[in-house]
């Protein structure tokens, strides 16, 4: 909101002088899908929210044999927590907007949880991202799938985690994120002003006097908003590029899916293909 506030104020500088003023955008949202930045302030936060409760729901489990669990989480259209959280606490399966699944995929799952259920490993832990994700496969029909189809192998369980996503103590890399941005964004709109003072005035209606404050591989720079339009898909509020979503082949990886990795030119957005057995005779 802030970013698309900034431009829309932007655009109204040439009728009104009063908006001629510094912008300095600081990305705070617990989704991260701030474009120009990293990472956003109380993503963090919430990343470690998920991922503890995640911990409690599967320590819950620890007397229970053979149980799966379907966990729904925050983010907008962004897949951010869903991914890392899924990453972080050991899930089978995260399912996200950016990355397109379909009911062969589900059926993907359900297989490989079959199987794992005959491991000393006996339970499951499956995150979808909200209600966004996919307007037909919600968390309830994902849910009911995995229950009917692990029948008489696993019990399914959901939990849907809320706004308690948003709440909580920060993070220590919250606090000193915050700290830092907030210093270095009130140091920029101090020298700005002195820059575009003009006889006791300010008007500033340059570019660079309306910039995003973001992190770009641990360094903090300013980025003019206008800059930022091009990257930006406006539609579902997230970045059109984002750096995390290179790491989702992992989540396939440590759960020990039977896969391949793909890393040619045509492979698709995750990378992964599934592994076909040829028989022993066509070997």
């Amino acid at each position: 909101q802030a970013f698309t506030g900034s431009l829309e104020l932007m655009e109204g500088r040439a009728r009104f002088e009063e908006l001629c003023i510094p912008l300095c955008i600081i990305p705070a949202t617990v989704s991260n899908n701030v474009p120009g930045s990293d990472f956003s302030i109380g993503a963090d936060t919430a990343l470690n929210t998920i991922t503890t409760t995640c911990d409690l729901i599967k320590q819950s489990a620890a007397g229970t044999k053979r149980r799966v669990f379907i966990i729904e989480t925050m983010g907008g259209f962004c897949g951010y927590l869903a991914t890392m959280a899924g990453l972080a606490a050991g899930a089978d399966a995260a399912y996200i907007h950016e990355e397109h699944f379909s009911i062969r995929d589900l059926q993907v799952n359900v297989e490989h949880l079959t199987e794992k259920m005959k491991t000393t490993v006996k339970r499951g832990l499956v995150l979808r991202w909200n209600e966004r994700c996919n307007e037909n496969y919600t968390t309830d029909f994902i849910y009911n799938l995995y229950s009917e189809e692990g029948k008489g192998i696993f019990d399914c369980r959901k939990n849907v985690l809320g706004h308690m996503q948003q709440g909580g103590s920060p993070t220590p890399f919250d606090r000193n994120f915050g700290t830092k941005m907030g210093a270095k964004a009130v140091a920029w709109i101090t020298g700005k002003i002195k820059e575009c003072s003009r006889h006791g005035r300010i008007f500033a209606n340059t570019a660079d006097s309306a910039c995003l404050l973001g992190m770009r591989k641990r360094s903090l720079v300013f980025q003019p908003i206008t800059e930022l339009q091009e990257q930006t898909d406006f539609e579902h509020r997230i970045p059109k590029e984002q750096w995390w979503l290179k790491l989702r082949p992992i989540l396939k990886i440590l759960a020990k899916y039977n896969i391949e990795l793909d890393t040619s030119e045509k492979a698709h957005l995750e990378h992964v293909t599934r592994k076909v057995m040829l028989p022993e005779s066509s070997i």
